[in-house]
């Protein structure tokens, strides 16, 4: 996972108040559910000592999503009297929480998000089609492709005397509108670097698209047996099947070069404190931590995102860091990692790799 995105999340002195908040409404008096499971939260954060300007600004943020009816949930990070960053969740929080902090929070929002694969979804038929991708910024672009010929589009019956003559031309038509298909997929899938894609419609029509595409896209498709539309649930479902088939695959793979980097000694760490070191001397490549919401795992910190330590004394001795602060394990990793363009891998509790709850892939050996 890129933590490009998250750098100006740290841009604020602190303390962030974290929050994953319910906004679930599927009963009469949900409204007013909600907003009673937000006002837990929100007693949470001032038990806590949140500061007014911080929690007033959430509090609107929540607000509005209640209004508006927008999501079933939400996360918020907000430092400063200001929210920070905030995204719709598509349900509820796996975790309803509010804490505040020295760090965001961030980990269980990454395992909500997930991996952001860019990907494309087609839906062809003999006239042409209609492309959706989405890059690996999140951003949507829909496009539609309407064919050069359109007629004739269909055979003519058995029996008609020029029945040959219009069979063929109808083929070449297909053909003709396929390639155009094929060529504005193969652009779309380049212009988002697809690492998924999936081409749905006409029997007749998606395998004349299939033989049009390049050997790039065509290595990274996956047929979907439907006459349909792009905004079909079914083909949403097959398509979020297999963007969490590309997440485990990466998983897997990032999980065996660490095993095979450990076991010859070279370029992986293992443990919190060789993590720790390594972070804070920006060798980390691929960032791994165990979806563990409740750890208890802690290190110190500094403003800035290379000062961590495993003791605050360390921070003072050796680093200058006058006031040090404790802060999660996880969130002062991510911090560290998103600073020096590190990636991150979530190993799931429940996943086919050998336990393990702190580790990285280095860029290179100390």
């Amino acid at each position: 996972m890129d933590l490009a995105f998250l750098k100006t999340l740290y841009h604020r002195p602190g303390p962030y108040a974290s929050v994953y908040a319910d906004l679930t409404r599927t009963t009469e008096d949900a409204s007013k559910a909600a907003e009673l499971r937000w006002r837990a939260l929100r007693a949470g954060l001032e038990a806590q000592k949140a500061p007014k300007g911080t929690l007033r600004a959430v509090e609107q943020t929540i607000e509005d999503e209640l209004e508006l009816r927008r999501s079933e949930g939400i996360v918020i990070f907000a430092a400063d009297g200001e929210v920070v960053h905030s995204e719709r969740l598509p349900g509820p929080p796996r975790t309803p929480r509010a804490t505040l902090a020295p760090l965001p929070d961030v980990l269980p929002y990454l395992v909500e998000r997930g991996e952001k694969f860019p990907h494309l979804l087609a839906v062809v038929d003999r006239r042409g089609g209609a492309i959706d991708f989405v890059t690996a910024d999140g951003r949507h672009e829909h496009i539609d492709v309407e064919g050069d010929e359109d007629y004739p589009i269909r055979k003519v019956k058995a029996g008609d005397w020029n029945q040959s003559r219009f069979q063929r031309s109808s083929e070449n038509v297909w053909k003709v509108n396929a390639k155009k298909v094929a060529h504005e997929i193969d652009r779309a899938a380049e212009r988002c670097g697809a690492e998924a894609v999936v081409i749905a419609g006409d029997t007749r029509a998606r395998t004349a698209v299939l033989e049009e595409v390049s050997e790039h896209v065509l290595e990274r498709t996956v047929e979907a047996d439907k006459n349909t539309t792009v905004d079909d649930p079914d083909l949403d479902a097959e398509l979020r099947r297999l963007l969490k088939l590309k997440t485990a695959q990466h998983v897997m793979t990032v999980a065996e070069r660490f095993d095979r980097e450990l076991a010859h000694g070279q370029r992986a760490v293992s443990g919190l404190s060789a993590t720790t070191e390594a972070v804070r001397q920006a060798r980390v490549e691929t960032l791994l931590l165990a979806d563990e919401p409740d750890s208890d795992a802690r290190l110190w910190i500094g403003p800035d995102p290379a000062q961590v330590a495993t003791t605050a004394d360390e921070l003072r001795d050796e680093f200058g860091v006058s006031d040090p602060r404790e802060a999660r394990a996880d969130a002062a990793l991510v911090r560290a990692a998103a600073a020096t363009d590190g990636e991150l891998v979530v190993l799931p509790p429940d996943g086919p790799t050998p336990p393990l709850r702190i580790g990285a892939v280095l860029r290179y050996t100390a």
